[in-house]
């Protein structure tokens, strides 16, 4: 049964798929490696961690693959996305805390509501806006950051080298046209466990 297991963690490693979550990143572009300021080893722990995390939820509900969203930072789970419950809420927070490493959860799962297209289009819209001031701005290492917007309300995920980069980030993301509100959890590089040398 272990080695069952085993083989079923090494698959989701290696799929080119199940990649793209730790590469390209579900809620944005992704923190890239060779601009991340955290061990080789750190950003291994946290890429088996959502990986971890991923399988469990796929296993709980198949559908979460679409509707749940997560990134891992030094070991510090960020859930985004929608549920049908608060029940779900409620057990997908717990299953976040029983992943090995854990150090705190962040959970801004939202209760579905009826599909309104015209909403997604424009949370779409305030995301691509703040990725490309992001790319245009050379005071931000825009890899570093991951982006998702809900209901005109921006989350941004991320490392910044410094206070200044980090005012940058969150300037950029008010100024986005529509924006309500910006809720961000970004790290500076101190702040981090362990960082390269």
């Amino acid at each position: 049964m272990k080695f069952r297991n085993l083989i079923f963690i090494v698959t989701l490693i290696l799929t080119p798929g199940c990649v793209g979550y730790s590469s390209t990143g579900v809620l944005g572009t992704g923190v890239s490696v060779a601009m991340d300021p955290r061990t080789i080893g750190t950003q291994i722990d946290d890429s088996l961690m959502q990986k971890n995390l991923r399988a469990k939820l796929i296993l709980m509900d198949s559908t979460y693959l679409l509707k749940v969203k997560t990134k891992v930072l030094d070991g510090r789970i960020f859930i985004t996305g929608k549920v049908d419950t608060v029940e779900e809420k409620l057990k997908i927070t717990k299953l976040g805390w029983e992943i090995k490493g854990a150090r705190s959860i962040k959970n801004d799962l939202k209760i579905k509501e009826k599909f309104d297209f015209k909403q997604t289009a424009k949370d779409v819209l305030i995301t691509s806006q703040l990725r490309t001031a992001m790319i245009a701005n050379k005071k931000i290492r825009s890899a570093n950051y991951d982006i998702d917007t809900y209901k005109k309300i921006i989350y941004v995920y991320g490392i910044s080298q410094n206070e200044e980069e980090r005012a940058e980030v969150i300037n950029e993301a008010k100024e986005v046209l529509d924006v309500e509100d910006v809720v961000t959890s970004i790290f500076l590089v101190e702040d981090l466990r362990v960082v390269k040398n």
